[in-house]
């Protein structure tokens, strides 16, 4: 049977005294998944993650990792479910005056006591997965935008989580990068039994990587299921979203294609 490891159940988000982000948010992802957070420009995605990850409790409602609420845990209890995570920042965040190795391998000598040559094999594993054998040394300016992510996603998978998140992951690279970005992903699910949960606005990306997206829109989650149900939703907001043409332009009622269809 299929494993819920995330589950917000009727969660609001927001700042202070302002009013709410995101409200009446529900949802569950399944172990193994590749599930893509969606939604235009200040729909929440970013709010939303915040308190996936813990970085901000919700207004109200509750985050369950692993079925464990995790807002509610204490602070030993927190870290030990996020220690089952990993966080691919949209900045890729690596020290500029650290070697591609070094920054890979600092989780594993800050919050491990494994010995140096295990940390370096375990890193040069990772590096190796995600295809930047050799490249060991250098510093990351020396190397290109799409093999910082791919970095960063090593250093993000190196203490071996069950869950990654990742914050625009092929944002800023051009469509060949960003594809070897994206067949980065699908290999670490393949290979590492890896959930990740990807916020994007990338369509090709959504198309290429996602078993499911989940869409905000609205103050709230307006639409979940797989790529292909939401290219057919109902739904304007989402139709217009994954069609980037408003429907009523390309076949909606009084539409072009509507026309044909009742003259043709």
């Amino acid at each position: 049977m299929a494993e819920t490891v995330i589950e917000c159940i009727d969660i609001a988000c927001g700042y202070g005294d302002e009013p709410p982000v995101l409200k009446d948010v529900s949802f569950e992802i399944e172990r193994g998944e590749i599930v893509a957070l969606l939604g235009g420009s200040g729909s929440g995605k970013s709010t939303l993650l915040r308190a996936i990850t813990g970085l901000a409790a919700p207004l109200s409602g509750t985050v369950r990792l692993f079925g464990e609420s995790i807002h509610d845990a204490d602070r030993d209890q927190r870290n030990a479910l996020l220690r089952r995570t990993g966080m691919l920042f949209q900045q890729d965040a690596l020290f500029g005056s650290m070697t591609v190795l070094e920054n890979v391998s600092l989780p594993l000598r800050e919050l491990t006591r494994l010995p140096e040559p295990v940390i370096q094999e375990m890193a040069r594993m990772k590096l190796g997965l995600v295809g930047l054998g050799g490249m060991e040394h250098r510093l990351p300016s020396g190397i290109s935008g799409g093999q910082r992510k791919r970095a960063a996603l090593a250093r993000a998978s190196i203490l071996d989580p069950e869950i990654i998140f990742c914050d625009e992951p092929s944002a800023g690279l051009d469509p060949v990068v960003a594809a070897e970005v994206d067949e980065t992903l699908i290999r670490f699910r393949e290979v590492l039994h890896i959930t990740i949960v990807a916020v994007t606005h990338e369509l090709e990306s959504i198309r290429t990587i996602a078993d499911r997206a989940i869409m905000l829109g609205r103050g709230t989650v307006c639409a979940v299921g797989t790529i292909d149900e939401l290219s057919r939703s109902e739904d304007l907001d989402v139709y217009n979203f994954f069609h980037r043409v408003p429907r009523d332009r390309v076949g909606g009622s009084g539409g072009v294609l509507s026309r044909l269809r009742h003259t043709g």
